[in-house]
Order: C-alpha cells, then structure tokens, then sequence
C-alpha cells in the first residue's frame, strides 16, 4: 500500500507574512558587522518561524486528510484505505478476516467484540479490527487468507509476517492470548501451594518443571503457551515443588481436574514444538469426541491433521465393547490423532455419511481422513477391535496405508449419449488422454442448481456430438472420490484440453450454452498425438493408481 497519506517531506516552503517580523529583520540587518552572520541570524529567525507557522488548524486540516478509522462494538472498522493508518497507530492490532456473516460468524464475532470490550481499559494499547475482504481482494491475497474467519496478530505497525491466531473462539481465550503475547506466557511458581492454586484454578492446566531456567526447553515451552490460550501454564525451577512432584527431569505435565494426565519429558528442547501443542490441545476435547453440530467446530480448532472416526449406532448391543475398544486405541494414539465418534442413528449426520460414503451395511465402520490432503482411508478388517484399530492407525502414521478411493461401477451405456458419463475408475483415462479436448460437469444430484443446469449440459453435448475432437462428459462427485482434481462447490466446470503440455482450465464464465460453447471454442486444442489410442475405443486400466488404491469393489 502507498504510503503517500503519512508521509510529509523535509522540505517546507515558508511565506512571510508578519509585516512586524520584517522589519525587525530589516533593522537587525542595517547593523549586523558581517554579512556572514546576517545570514545565519536570518536562516535562525526562518527556523523559529517555520515552527510557529504550522498552528493548529493547519495541524487540524492535515489530521483530517488521513483515512477515518470508524469503530464499532469496540472494533475498529479496517478498510485497504485506512488499514496503513491503523497498524501505524497501533502498537498491537488483533485483526480478524471475514466474509458474509454466517451464524457461526456471528457468534464469533460476539466473542471478538466482547474480548475488545473488556481490554478497552486493561490493555489500551491493544487494539481489535476487522476488515470484510469480501470488497478487499488484494488484502486477502497479500495476508493469505483461506479460510474465514481468520485471525491475525500485527505487532508494532509492520505487515510483514503477521502471527496467526488460531482455534481461539472464546472472549477469555482472546484476551489470555494476546496477553501471552505482549507481556509473560507464564506464572513463575515458586512454591507447591502456588502450583497447587495453578492446577485447581481451572479444569485443565499445564506446569512445566525444570532444573533451572535458562534452556532450550524453557524456550519451547514458552512458546507453547503463547499457543494455547484455553488453559493456564506455569513454570518452576524449585527443588522443593519439583521434588513434591517427584519430577527429577525437565517435565511438561498436563493436569486435569487437579490430576495429572499427563507426563512429556523435555530432552534440551528436541521437541517439536507443534507437536506439543497438538498434544496439549487434545486435552480440550473429551478422550473420544462425539462428532455433532456443536462439537464440531471444536474439533476442527485442535490442529491435529489425521482423524479417525467410527460409525456405529449408538444405541445398538454392540455399542459398548466396540466403544471401549476405540477408546483404547485412542488412548494410545492421543496427540498423533484425533478419535471421532459418529452416531449412524443421528438424521443430522446425514451429509457426513454421504462425505465418506458410508451406508447402513458398512457400519460399525472405521475410516481415517487427513485433513490436509483430504485423504480418506478404510480400515482393512471389518470387527473394531483393539487390534485391528491399533494395527490401521499405526500402519496409516508409517505411511504404509492404502488411500480408499470410491467409485461408482462404469455404467454399460456410458459413452452412448452425447454427454458421456465419468465415474471413478475410467475419469483419468478418459480426462488425461492427450488426443481429445474433455468438457466436465462436476455435479451433485442432490444439488438444485446442478438439476437445474443439466438440461443445458445435455444440450451442449447435441451440439458437440459430432465432433471427434471434443468429448463433454458429467460425473457425480458424491458417488466417486477424485485425487486428481481439486473439488469446489456444485456445480463447477472444468475443461482438460488435449495434448501432452495441457494445463486444465476452470470454467469462472456465465451458465448459458452459448457461454459454455464460446469457453470451449476458444480453448480447445486438435493437437492428437501420433500413436494415442482413442479413449472413447475402450477401456483402459489405470495402473498408476491400482498399486495404491483400494476401491469399494476390490473391498
């Protein structure tokens, strides 16, 4: 951003206009000895008046051409105009980066303003703002912003590398956070009833016990409670706490309820940090989770990236044991991943039913996703034991897991209609076949306004029918799971031109068959390789993936 609103030059042109002024500088000059010191009495005279010349309706007018900064609920009200403005005049700014307001959003914004509210007084020079990237596409880009709302901390007016202020939710975490974050992330404790105090003050707590505190392990933990707002740290060095305690290494233990549950010992700082805190925030959630409207945001909140979840009615004979034995494995794996119970018997869950594919003949059923590449696995042996689940997510944590890619079987008619039907275990074949240009139609049956725009779709594949060098084809991406492309909402439209140097295209046009056929006319390739057999001749296999993939047929 140009920073042309606060910048001023060093050069100011001054006007004489004290008629009192001049004459006196006249008659000082009429008997100053040396032209040499006229001249430098007449420069000091300029300085005193330059100084004087800037009164305050011109220091008032200048204050008025900066950017206003509105506020509301406490809030500063950020905008690209007046953003510079406010990182200028803020020592600490907690910006949060959002969109149209859903519910969810709105709750969120209530805690914000609400921690905004009660730091107003206590911490004057925090400040809380937000800016609706919505209108502000460049701010959204230059600060990276994915997902929303988004959260980030800038620190002594610099917009580079802003810190990122994750899972916090709750008015108090806000304001814990930022705290830790401008001042000491931890209570030095110097005695057991001190730490006692600490691990009873709330549910959860975190003590971290060391031989003396000039280390890397100190460093780290720091740190730690920089990043995990939901729950007090503190620290000690005492023999006597320690001893108390009987830690005789450098200890990180997470209390809860007064009790510890557990014990990580520090060796000189060789922790990951992320990895504790990924550890620490588990502690926020039950031991297994039940996955539902509310708990989910929770869930998502704690950065652990690989999450299990089973599928079972609750309210079934077996329920029990397969719940003992999950919380088994769970207590095994914690920290490493996130355990997640889904009710099969709850009609809210239905969308998460249908994410996974899961149907009423699969369950009890066990799948594992990676958040991050959005990955799905199947747990290979069909009884939840404690074997059988320690064995998939030890198998899954050593990469030795095969990805569970679904697909629909290949209808018999698929290539007989001018919109030829995709599914799982033919789209690479017949995307990626280099000789022809292939339109695609990603939809959701259940959507309205795929439904909607399907008969247009059918009427583009008339008009392209007779050329071999175009195929425009459909596939139901909630039937069949697709690693090569990356899915957006219903519908959305890619084109995979032909040739061995394509680059695929997403269609961003209007959804109108003359829209559509322009789109394709002007990027459409004929350039057919020499030697490529037609995709539409039959089927090939796709080995790339059969030595990685398990498909619901194979299972």
């Amino acid at each position: 951003m140009n920073n042309s609103n606060y910048h001023h030059s060093d050069t100011t042109v001054f006007v004489w206009q004290n008629t009192e002024m001049e004459v006196e500088v006249d008659h000082m000059q009429n008997n100053m000895k040396t032209h040499q010191f006229s001249l430098l009495l007449l420069l000091f005279l300029a300085g005193l008046l330059a100084a004087d010349s800037i009164g305050p309706n011109e220091a008032k007018l200048k204050k008025a051409k900066l950017p206003k900064i509105k506020k509301e609920n406490n809030v500063l009200l950020l905008k690209a105009s007046n953003f510079d403005r406010a990182l200028k005049e803020t020592k600490y700014l907690l910006v949060k980066f959002y969109v149209s307001l859903s519910q969810s959003s709105q709750n969120f914004s209530e805690e914000f303003a609400e921690a905004a509210r009660q730091l107003k007084k206590e911490a004057p020079r925090i400040q809380f703002g937000k800016i609706d990237v919505t209108h502000h596409h460049d701010l959204r880009k230059e600060f990276n912003i994915q997902a929303f709302p988004t959260v980030k901390f800038f620190v002594n007016g610099s917009r580079k590398d802003p810190i990122d202020c994750k899972g916090v939710r709750q008015a108090s975490a806000f304001i814990t956070w930022v705290k830790r974050r401008t001042g000491p992330s931890t209570v030095l404790i110097n005695s057991t009833d001190q730490a006692e105090a600490i691990i009873k003050a709330d549910d959860l707590a975190v003590i971290g016990f060391f031989r003396e505190l000039h280390n890397d392990s100190v460093e780290v933990f720091y740190e730690i409670a920089r990043d995990v707002p939901e729950m007090p740290f503190g620290m000690t060095a005492s023999e006597n706490v320690c001893a108390n305690y009987g830690i005789q290494k450098n200890t990180l233990i997470v209390f809860k309820k007064g009790k510890p549950v557990h014990n990580e010992v520090l060796e000189d700082g060789r922790q990951k940090k992320l990895d504790l805190v990924r550890l620490i925030k588990t502690f926020t959630l039950d031991l297994i989770t039940e996955y539902n409207i509310e708990t989910s945001v929770k869930i998502f909140d704690v950065p652990v990236e690989n999450h299990i979840l089973l599928f079972t009615p609750m309210n079934s004979e077996t329920f029990n044991a397969i719940y003992e034995n999950y919380k088994s494995a769970a207590t095994e794996f914690r920290g490493k991943m996130l355990f997640v119970l889904v009710d099969t018997d709850e009609p809210r869950n239905g969308r998460i039913f249908e994410y996974f594919r899961i149907r009423d003949i699969d369950v009890p059923a066990v799948r594992i996703l990676n958040l991050t590449s959005d990955a799905k696995y199947k747990m290979p042996a069909d009884e939840v034991t404690v074997e059988n689940l320690k064995e998939f997510c030890q198998s899954y944590l050593n990469g030795k897991a095969k990805l569970h890619l679904s697909s629909e079987e290949i209808p018999e008619d698929w290539d007989k209609m001018p919109v030829k039907v995709l599914v799982g275990k033919n789209f690479n074949n017949i995307v990626f076949n280099k000789t022809r240009t292939v339109f695609v139609m990603f939809y959701a049956p259940w959507s309205h306004d795929c439904r909607k725009l399907m008969p247009i779709w059918d009427k583009l594949g008339e008009h392209y029918e007779s050329r071999e060098d175009i195929i425009i084809a459909k596939i139901d991406v909630t039937a069949n799971d697709l690693l090569s492309v990356a899915l957006a909402r219903y519908p959305f439209f890619t084109l995979f031109p032909a040739g061995s140097n394509y680059q695929e295209v997403a269609y961003s046009g209007d959804y109108t068959l003359e829209a559509f056929s322009e789109f394709l006319e002007e990027q459409s390739k004929t350039k057919a390789e020499p030697g490529e057999k037609d995709p539409l001749g039959g089927i090939k296999e796709d080995l790339s993936q059969k030595e990685t993939v398990i498909t619901e047929k194979e299972l």
